[in-house]
């Protein structure tokens, strides 16, 4: 019987659907062949192939030896490809970014405005009402071709009657007139502190929110917005951890976030983790959510919980980013360094000391080296108390940090872990500060040669993206995504030790050292299988790099083109209308989808599944019916 090849690829998803999630999810010794495997182990760095059992590393080597270890195994050829260790990710807003991915439109990686707003017109005829149009963060003006925002007017134009909000880094958001009426601001709004609604001549919002530079304004408007219920909660933060996955991460440790209660806001995380249904690892710092009552926090949390309790899939990590509020210095550099109030040290002394007498470790949110400064006055006092050594206490970001203040944090046991946010803003700082002051925001070799823990991360979702390869990208090209070099050579790093950066090096500031990080016999399973070649690509390509196998303790939770078919299948995005059925996560460019059609070997794609046509057809949304809703929205995979 001749098939067509609709029939032969759905006769070929439900034979393999079964079989491949039991694959995906069942304990069985794997072994991958034919790879390039960068392990970072500095006693084995280059291996052919891996052997896997009970979700750790059991031998790396080449494929002789790693077949000795596993003969019964079930192999895997990576195709020649490059393998690394699993991506980690030192600070990221994963669980509060998981509850709203679903509900946000993405422009990451949009490379012109021309391209986002049409993005943003179609998704505004797909939202039905109350509901909103949300760009939250993770894209700068800069990044688009035209080196601009959308105007309101444009806004306005392309959704008349849904509410729009559009949040830029932390220093504006972008309302629409819908959105205004839904939030109620009007000409008698007054400005909060630290905020300001921009108003026309008659005295009316225009729709315009600008941080002056506190970023309550935004994140507190962004909260008048609907939420999704628990089940589509459960579900988008599923869609959040495979969206990460895709880009090889592994590994995340969660800073915590404003709106972001304990434990109220960790349910859906925690259910997740009951069920094991997560996808990431995720270490979690407890960030204090009221002004002048961060010490009840922090007494009441750690009565409640110690670091380290969980395991090595959920896990409770310390304090931070936020300790106190008065020491919080916003990093808007579109407008003058904020002074911290005279009140930040005596406000943030008690809350060291109490963490240092309950051995929490501790993170502390700090742009400006005049922040770090003060909060190392109050460290050094307590030190003189209670010793900080083998806390694994560390500031986050340091952009403008000092020579003389990094080696004060080496002197008293600390680390810092950097993020790509001058990838985002750089072009900012330098209008203000000039490019010499730039060339060392932060300072990263600096550190490391001062001897201190150095890692990296996003800060994602909203002041800069999740993808892991745009830092990569600008720890080795020192390029904002806009294209402008901000750092010489002197504080560039190579390949291997921005890798490093991402996967080893990040174990220190979860407590995690030896444990994960590097692909060598006896540490977690944790890996990804590339794209292309992070080593040989060319620089400006590294951006481009994703992830087409991402094992998590040896099992597969995420597969693309040649391996797609070893992956459990990704639920269904809920709501029906979410961006991410639409759209997917970051912007990926014509050539790297076309990638896809290769492994298909089709002559189209599908506006919602690409190439993947077996998964589409084999799953259980209705993609093969062309009156479906997926038909509706784009899906082709029906008519191969």
């Amino acid at each position: 019987m001749n098939l067509t090849r609709r029939q032969a690829l759905a006769s070929a998803a439900a034979l393999t659907a079964t079989p491949m999630e039991a694959f995906a999810m069942t304990p069985q010794d794997i072994i991958i062949t034919n790879a390039r495997i960068t392990t970072l182990d500095r006693a084995n760095p280059v291996a052919q192939a891996v052997a896997i059992r009970d979700g750790r590393f059991l031998a790396v080597g080449g494929e002789a030896e790693v077949r000795a270890a596993a003969p019964n195994a079930t192999m895997i050829d990576a195709k020649g490809r490059r393998l690394i260790p699993g991506l980690i990710d030192s600070h990221i807003h994963v669980i509060r970014g998981g509850l709203n991915y679903n509900m946000e439109l993405r422009w990451e990686g949009v490379p012109t405005l021309s391209d986002a707003m049409a993005m943003l017109k179609r998704q505004a005829e797909n939202t039905p009402p109350p509901q909103w149009v949300r760009v939250v963060g993770g894209f700068t003006e800069h990044q688009f071709a035209e080196k601009r925002l959308p105007t309101i007017e444009e806004i306005n134009a392309a959704a008349p009657d849904t509410p729009v909000f559009i949040l830029h880094l932390y220093d504006r958001a972008l309302l629409n007139a819908a959105a205004l009426r839904a939030v109620g601001y009007t000409k008698d709004t007054p400005n909060p502190p630290g905020g300001e609604i921009v108003r026309d001549a008659s005295g009316n919002p225009t729709g315009l929110l600008l941080a002056q530079p506190n970023a309550t304004i935004l994140y507190a408007t962004l909260a008048k917005g609907p939420k999704l219920p628990p089940e589509y909660q459960l579900n988008s933060t599923r869609h959040f951890m495979r969206e990460l996955n895709s880009l090889g991460v592994t590994s995340v440790i969660d800073a915590g976030g404003g709106y972001q209660n304990y434990p109220d806001d960790y349910e859906i995380v925690e259910k997740l983790h009951r069920d094991d249904q997560l996808t990431l690892r995720i270490a979690y710092n407890l960030f204090t959510q009221k002004p002048k009552e961060e010490l009840k926090d922090f007494a009441t949390w750690s009565t409640q919980v110690k670091p380290g309790d969980g395991d090595d899939s959920y896990r409770h990590n310390g304090a931070g980013e936020m300790l106190v509020y008065s020491a919080a210095d916003f990093e808007d550099f579109r407008v003058e360094r904020p002074d911290m109030p005279a009140t930040m040290e005596a406000d943030l002394e008690p809350v060291i000391r109490l963490l240092a007498e309950r051995r929490w470790p501790w993170r502390l949110h700090a742009t400006y080296d005049q922040t770090i400064d003060r909060a190392l006055t109050v460290f050094e006092k307590v030190n003189r108390d209670i010793p900080l050594q083998g806390l694994n206490w560390f500031f986050d970001h340091a952009e403008t940090i000092s020579d003389r203040n990094i080696d004060r944090i080496a002197a008293l046991g600390g680390g810092i872990a950097v993020q790509h946010r001058m990838a985002y803003q750089g072009e900012y700082f330098v209008e203000r500060y000039g490019a010499k002051a730039a060339e060392r925001t932060p300072p990263i070799k600096r550190m490391m040669a001062a001897g201190l823990p150095v890692g990296a991360g996003t800060d994602a979702t909203r002041v800069a993206s999740y993808n892991p390869w745009v830092s990569l990208s600008w720890l080795v090209t020192a390029k904002t995504v806009g294209g402008l070099r901000l750092y010489p050579v002197a504080n560039r790093l190579d390949r291997e030790t921005a890798l490093r950066l991402w996967t080893e090096a990040n174990t220190w500031f979860s407590n995690e050292q030896g444990k994960k990080g590097q692909i060598k016999a006896g540490q977690l399973a944790d890996l990804a299988l590339l794209s292309d070649d992070y080593f040989s690509v060319p620089e400006d390509r590294i951006v481009a790099l994703r992830s087409v196998l991402t094992m998590l303790g040896g099992k597969v939770v995420f597969g693309e083109g040649d391996f797609a078919r070893l992956a459990p299948e990704a639920p269904r995005a809920m709501p029906d209308w979410s961006p991410v059925a639409t759209f997917g996560g970051y912007w990926r460019a014509p050539e790297a989808r076309a990638k896809m059609a290769s492994a298909c070997g089709c002559a189209s794609s599908c506006n919602v599944h690409g190439h993947d046509h077996a998964a589409a057809l084999g799953a259980s949304v209705p993609a093969a019916d062309v009156q479906s809703f997926w038909g509706t929205m784009g899906c082709g995979c029906w008519a191969v």
